[in-house]
């Protein structure tokens, strides 16, 4: 049997440009884009069986980490179960002429594209529950002391530091807004 699998991922977050024009016997279809609970990819594991082929959009899609990528592999592979990455236009059955310097390329981008996945859906979701996004604000009390006392000359920038918690480049920046403000 052909079976597809997605999931929803950076720029096609509901799942509809992956595996366009592909005949599927059965698609496999996460609702959520998180490594946790990943319940269609269990069951696509479950009913494989020997000569099964697999059509995933791209390596991202189907793995969250490189390790969890080579587990699914070595399961494929034991099952005797061919998988396709659409986008990178390999196979587990081929075998790539890379030299070492194109493998570590390969592996360092398929990091990067997994760490933004992972960071992007984070993101979002922290938005949706209302989380505040980035560092923490500095008080406007702690800023308005700090700048008059950086403004009477008479401390150091260890003594505001140490007085309000405000750090050199802070307390720098916030000058430099003010400077723009007036402007």
């Amino acid at each position: 049997m052909i079976y597809g699998y997605k999931r929803p991922i950076i720029g096609d977050e509901l799942g509809e440009q992956q595996l366009a024009g592909i005949a599927l016997d059965q698609l496999f279809a996460e609702r959520h884009p998180y490594a946790k609970k990943r319940q269609a990819l269990e069951e696509l594991l479950m009913v494989l069986q020997a000569g099964d082929e697999i059509f995933v959009e791209n390596v991202v899609v189907l793995a969250d980490s490189i390790h969890q990528l080579a587990d699914i592999l070595h399961i494929l592979a034991k099952d005797d179960v061919k998988i396709t990455f659409r986008q990178e236009q390999i196979t587990n059955i081929t075998h790539l002429p890379m030299s070492l310097l194109d493998s570590a390329a390969l592996f360092a981008n398929l990091q990067t594209q997994l760490k933004s996945h992972a960071t992007t859906f984070g993101l979002a979701e922290a938005k949706k529950a209302g989380k505040a996004i980035g560092r923490p604000k500095k008080s406007d009390d702690n800023l308005r002391k700090a700048l008059a006392m950086y403004q009477s000359k008479t401390y150091s920038l260890l003594d505001i530091k140490n007085e309000t918690g405000i750090s050199k480049s802070t307390l720098y920046r916030y000058i430099d807004e003010i400077n723009k403000q007036q402007r």
